[in-house]
This record gives structure tokens, sequence and C-alpha cells, in this order.
């Protein structure tokens, strides 16, 4: 889930970590009030997304009246997607350094990353591809969290005007909320140095684990949830986890891991997926729906089905999934992987209903989808 600046500064707040002062306005009236309350300000769109200043959804006003007017001009603009319905009215800031600070899920490390620049103010991948050797990461240990002793080397050498002790505690604050709210990411950029010397952060980019959403509910009262695609949705209606890609090879399975397992093949295979979609043992009452959304989209050439019988017996998945098929008759490709428990059941199911042999393993239905997609027979 994500979370817009007005709700993810809260967090860094409640860390420690200095915000400056504002106040979240939803009329024009709201936006001029705040700003005679605050002084000079600056009008920031909110929106879940990102290159807001390059969209002119933040502007700069020193009266109520500009306020007023850089808030008429936001409002009911569209970023990325997004249109904004409310901007943070902040208090300007008189910036001296500008630094950039992340802790992000690593999926190489598997745990945390902590990330640090000096280059602050740009986008994460602009810093990696311009300045790389500015651009300093650490892995942290999730077992036993981020200390001083780490923090302070990893910042050590860089020409921070004389404020590494205080840029290390914020790291460490960071990493403190980063823990506590089940982050997958929480970004400051920028992260600033002002003329009196206080570190403070200016922006907040919050992403939150999903999976923590129903013991984080009063933050996740804040969040924005990601907007569905209309298949999306539809997945969501009928309690299937359904997420729409851009590829042309479709993907059925059972159990989340064995879904990415899928779709990892088939990229190692030079295919794209078009889908996540995991129907798992409830694959017998909602087959129908859930073949009807993964040859909805448009573009499938291909259809990968990957049947693994652990919990969920593989003779009780296909049966639902030969019900949907003889009733939807799609024309289209599909490519069999079954193995585990209830396996040769299936396999003779697929066989006397469909008149098809499933393929040795996942790799090599994977494989012949991918061909398929891309032209070929997929034999």
């Amino acid at each position: 889930m994500n979370f817009e600046e007005y709700a993810a500064k809260p967090i860094l707040a409640a860390a420690g970590i200095a915000v400056p002062v504002s106040q979240l306005a939803r009329t024009l009236d709201e936006a001029a009030n705040a700003a005679a309350a605050i002084g000079s300000v600056v009008i920031k769109a909110q929106v879940p997304t990102g290159k807001r200043g390059k969209a002119g959804g933040i502007q700069l006003a020193d009266t109520p009246d500009q306020a007023r007017r850089h808030a008429e001009t936001i409002i009911g603009m569209e970023i990325g997607g997004h249109v904004v319905e409310k901007v943070l009215v902040e208090a300007k800031s008189d910036i001296a350094y500008e630094y950039y600070a992340a802790i992000l899920n690593d999926p190489a490390s598997k745990g945390p990353m902590l990330m640090f620049s000096t280059e602050g103010g740009m986008d994460i991948e602009e810093i990696a591809a311009a300045t790389p050797e500015k651009l300093r990461t650490l892995a942290i240990d999730i077992r036993r969290g981020l200390t001083l002793d780490q923090a302070t080397p990893l910042i050590d050498g860089l020409d921070l005007n004389g404020a590494n002790d205080a840029v290390a505690a914020v790291l460490l604050k960071l990493y403190d909320a980063y823990r506590t709210n089940d982050a997958e990411l929480l970004e400051i950029n920028p992260l600033i140095q002002t003329t009196a010397g206080e570190i403070v952060a200016l922006d907040c980019k919050f992403v939150m684990d999903d999976s923590a959403i129903k013991r984080q509910a009063e933050l996740v009262a804040h969040g924005t949830p990601d907007r569905l695609t209309p298949l999306e949705q539809k997945g969501e209606d009928n309690v299937i986890k359904y997420i729409e890609l851009d590829g042309n090879v479709a993907v059925l399975a059972n159990g989340a891991g064995l879904t990415m397992t899928t779709m990892d093949v088939i990229r190692h295979h030079g295919g794209a997926p078009a889908n996540f979609c995991e129907i798992g043992g409830e694959a017998y009452t909602k087959g129908k729906v859930a073949l009807e959304m993964v040859l909805e989209k448009p573009g499938v050439k291909s259809l990968v089905v990957n049947f693994c019988g652990a919990f969920a017996r593989c003779d009780v998945m296909m049966d639902g999934l030969l019900n949907a098929w003889e009733e939807l008759q799609p024309d289209l490709p599909v490519f069999f992987s079954i193995a585990g428990t209830g396996d040769q059941e299936a396999i003779r199911m697929l066989r006397d209903r469909l008149q098809m042999q499933p393929y040795a393993n996942m790799d090599a239905a994977s494989k012949a989808a991918v061909e398929a997609a891309n032209g070929g027979t997929g034999a």
C-alpha cells in the first residue's frame, strides 16, 4: 500500500525525524488559510507517484493569494495517471544541502537495504546512473538491526558539511520507522541540511507491505490503495489474487510461490508473463472466473497451467479447470505441468476430456508456451 506525502511524514516525525510544519488542504480557501498561518510556503500536489515537480505540482507561494492561485492550478491536475484532489501547504525551508536516504526490501540480501547519497533531489535511478560512486548501500541483518557502528562508516568520507553525526542519527531513526511500520520502502528525498544546520526531511515516500494491512489498521486508514485494473478488480471481487502484467503468456497455478516461479521460468525462456493468477484448491469452484480473467486480457497468445499437488490435490483442481474449459471453449494453446498428490488421476482426466498430454515439467511447459506465443507451435 502506498502513502502520499502528507500521510508518510507523520511516520518520520513519530520516529524523531524533523519535518516542516504543514497543513493539508482540499479547497482553495483551506490552502489560503494555511498559508496565512504558516507564512512563505510550498504548495505540493498529493498523489501516490513521483515527478510532481516536473509536472508542475509543486509551487512556491509567499502570500495567501499566491497559495490560492497555485492550489487552483494544481487541484484537478493529472500527474502519473492520478487526479490531484488535495495539496500539502508546507513551510518553505532554507536549503543549504540535499541528501538522499532510503531503506527498502532487498531481494538479493533477503533483508533491508540502507541507501544514502549526497545527490539528493534526484531519482534513485538517476543517482545510480550519473554518480554511482556517490550512492552507498548497506545490507542490514534484520535479526540485529541497524547500529551506529554500522551507519557511521556508511557515510564516512562524504562531505556532509559537519553533519555526519546528525545524519547518522537520522538513518537509525529511519530504520526504526521502517521496522515499526512494516515498510517495503521508506525514502526521504531530499533529506536536507538547512542554512541553520538542521537535518530535515522535505519529502517522504512510504510503501507498506500489504501483508501487514490487518495489523496496521490505524495506519492503513491514511493509505492510498493501489489502483486496480478492471481485471484486477474482478479478481478482488471473486477473492482471487490476480495481477495484470504486460506480457502475452498467461499463467494459472496453485500457490503464490509456484505462480511466481512459473513466471520466472517464462522470463528465463525469453517470454513475458501476462498475469499473476493463483487459484489453488479453489480451482474447483473458481476455475471459470479465473480462466475468464486470464483469457480476457488483450494480447494473450498462450497459457501455462501449473499444478503441484500438496494441500490441494491435482485431480480436484484439474476437474474444476476442465469444467471451466469445456464451458468457455477457449481457442488458445495451453500447456500443462502436473505433479504431486493426485497427479496421475489429473493426467487421466486431461487425456480423456481434452485429449492432451501434460509436459514433463514446468520448464518444458513454460518453454513451449513461450514458443507458441512467439509464433511457433510450442510442440
